[in-house]
């Protein structure tokens, strides 16, 4: 895994250095001092995962991530900061940011957050070739066996997100395994046509499936008001849920605002989907 570096502090750089090196986490291919010189470096170097500081002269850290939000050979951004404004920390996510490194540098931090962005995009290349592989074969044979170990991933998401038990959580499992089977993902299809096909009673599949996400995002938004830096909090509140949606989650719970956020059920089952 290659790893790009960009801090305007040349010792949080080498530190950086240090710690993905000696524990094995990937090749350190390149650092720069601010953010236009890495953007140069970052488009001809093409890495897999970039380290960027949040606040930098010049070009800062979120500006350096909305650069390469279109592009094809987009790398996971890890965004370094000792900021801890909920507002600064939600733009970021909103524009692109996978995970957050907080100053000053903690190893343990470093190691469990770049491990978790290698794991997501291992995942995410092992779906892209077996759906090159797919269309190579230009075969119309679907998946006859659901993928077991996949289903038994997204129930432990579930169960992280304090949803097993839920009415809807069943639902959702067969919504998963309907789209692993038949090699779909929710922008293929809608929720209402997906309860259609699979319950006579879609109206109240439907029902229970939103009020299972709705107990997801309270549960997540609650983690995130204990502890913003928690694991689970950083895993999922933008990959599952609008993270602008979990934010006003959490200003509603706290009796900051009279409305909450918002679920989108294509986008949880599309998540679940990529996380595991």
């Amino acid at each position: 895994m290659r790893i790009y570096i960009i801090d305007d502090d040349i010792t949080v750089v080498k530190m950086l250095e240090n710690i993905i090196e000696d524990n094995d986490l990937g090749t350190v291919c390149g650092n720069a001092l601010d953010g236009n010189a890495g953007l140069a470096e970052i488009t001809v170097l093409e890495p897999d995962i970039v380290l960027v500081d949040l606040l930098m002269p010049g070009i800062d850290g979120i500006s350096v991530v909305k650069e390469f939000n279109n592009k094809k050979n987009r790398p996971a951004f890890i965004m370094i900061s000792q900021v801890s404004s909920p507002n600064m920390v939600s733009k970021a996510y909103t524009e692109g940011v996978d995970f957050f490194i907080n100053k000053p540098i903690n190893v343990i931090e470093v190691i469990s957050v770049i491990k978790n962005v290698k794991e997501k995009i291992n995942y995410k290349r092992i779906v892209d070739n077996i759906q090159n592989l797919i269309h190579k074969e230009n075969t119309t044979d679907t998946i006859n066996q659901p993928s077991e170990n996949k289903i038994k991933r997204i129930q432990l998401i579930l169960n992280k997100l304090g949803m097993s038990g839920e009415k809807g959580e069943k639902e959702i499992l067969e919504i998963c395994n309907y789209l692993i089977v038949n090699d779909k993902n929710m922008s293929d299809l809608n929720v209402k046509d997906l309860c259609n096909k699979l319950s006579p009673n879609s109206k109240n599949m439907e029902q229970r499936i939103r009020r299972a996400v709705s107990k997801g995002l309270t549960n997540i938004a609650h983690l995130g008001i204990e502890d913003y830096m928690n694991d689970i909090f950083i895993m999922y509140a933008n990959s599952l849920f609008s993270f602008e949606d979990v934010k006003a989650q959490m200003d509603f719970i706290r009796g900051k605002s009279k409305f909450g956020g918002k679920i989108n059920i294509k986008k949880f089952i599309d998540g679940l989907l990529i996380n595991s």
